[in-house]
C-alpha cells in the first residue's frame, strides 16, 4: 500500500504505482518461446540451388499459347482450324518439345461431355504438355454466382 510523505496531496494517489511482476511473467514466457522455435525455422537439409539467368530464356510471355476449341460431338480447332485426333496429337508432342512449352488453352462448350475434355487433357499430359488451363466466359459481375 502506498503512504503519503506529506507534501502535495495532488501528488499523493494510492495505487498509483506499476506492478511489473506480469509482465516479467509475459517476457519470460516469450523468450522461451523464441529459444525453442528459432532453431525449428532453419532449414535442416542444405541444398545449392541454381542461379536463375532471365537473358538466357524467353519467357513463356513471349511464346502464344495454342487455342483449343472443343465441340460437344468431339470436333476440335487448333488455332481455329479443325484438326482430328491424330493430328492434335502429333501437334501436342512437337508443342511439347519446344523450348520454352507454349500454354494449351482449352476451349470447350459447356455441354460438351467431360470424357470428350478429359480425352484432350490426358492425350496432352501423354505428349508432355504441362501448361494446360481452360478459357471460360466472365459473368461480368464482380464476385457473381452461376
Amino acid at each position: 500500500m502506498s503512504m503519503s510523505t506529506g507534501g502535495d496531496p495532488s501528488r499523493d494517489i494510492p495505487g498509483a504505482e506499476i506492478n511489473v511482476t506480469p509482465l516479467a511473467d509475459v517476457m519470460l514466457v516469450l523468450l522461451i518461446i523464441f529459444m525453442i522455435t528459432a532453431p525449428l525455422m532453419s532449414h535442416k537439409v542444405k541444398i545449392d540451388l541454381p542461379n536463375a539467368n532471365p537473358h538466357t530464356k524467353p519467357t513463356p510471355a513471349d511464346v502464344p499459347p495454342i487455342d483449343l476449341a472443343v465441340e460437344p460431338d468431339g470436333t476440335m480447332y487448333w488455332n481455329d482450324g479443325e484438326i482430328s485426333e491424330a493430328i492434335l496429337n502429333a501437334r501436342l508432342r512437337t508443342a511439347a518439345s519446344n523450348n520454352p512449352q507454349p500454354a494449351l488453352n482449352i476451349r470447350a462448350d459447356k455441354t460438351t461431355p467431360y470424357r470428350v475434355i478429359w480425352k484432350v487433357m490426358q492425350d496432352a499430359k501423354d505428349a508432355g504438355m504441362v501448361h494446360v488451363g481452360f478459357i471460360t466466359q466472365g459473368t461480368g459481375k464482380k464476385g457473381a454466382g452461376p
